[in-house]
């Protein structure tokens, strides 16, 4: 049996369907319901700073990072972060994580948030955000709320509401 290799490349905009039922098997129909999903809605997410792995010629696992403002602070809300189920536990939403947060590095960013669960996300060096520091347009539970870091102290910086910042 041949061992096909992970590529990680840049999202494409042919990738858009194929992410998009990604997210249908992974998250279902409650997707859209949830407080991040709908902070995503304002905004599209940066080309730049968003990625896809592929087996092959199969689409196994996306990052996006969506423009967002952080109170008067720019930045960027990162997800959905999603990878296919029978390929799950092999280090693709890893590799991805890497890939996204060193672009946006790279280009001088400064904060990226998320939702999410701090046992995987903080080996990526996101923590929680202090509580009501930073509020969502909506419910979360402010344990899973989290920030990274690209500029130490930056956090610091940001207070209030965080809402989509449209291109």
């Amino acid at each position: 049996m041949t061992e096909l290799s992970l590529i990680i490349r840049s999202e494409l905009p042919i990738d858009s369907d194929a992410i998009e039922r990604l997210h249908e098997r992974t998250f279902g129909p409650g997707r859209f319901a949830r407080t991040a999903s709908r902070l995503r809605e304002g905004a599209s997410h940066d080309m730049a700073l968003s990625f896809t792995a592929l087996v092959g010629t199969l689409l196994v696992g996306s990052v996006r990072l969506t423009p967002i403002t952080a109170g008067e602070k720019p930045g960027f809300m990162l997800g959905p972060l999603t990878v296919e189920p029978a390929f799950e536990n092999r280090g693709i939403g890893g590799a991805l994580m890497r890939r996204s947060i060193d672009a946006a590095r790279d280009k001088g960013h400064e904060l990226v948030l998320l939702v999410g669960d701090e046992p995987y996300y903080k080996r990526f060096g996101f923590r929680r955000i202090p509580y009501h520091q930073l509020t969502l347009p909506g419910p979360v539970n402010p344990d899973r709320f989290l920030a990274l870091e690209l500029v130490e102290g930056v956090l610091a910086e940001a207070h209030g509401l965080v809402a989509p910042r449209p291109d």
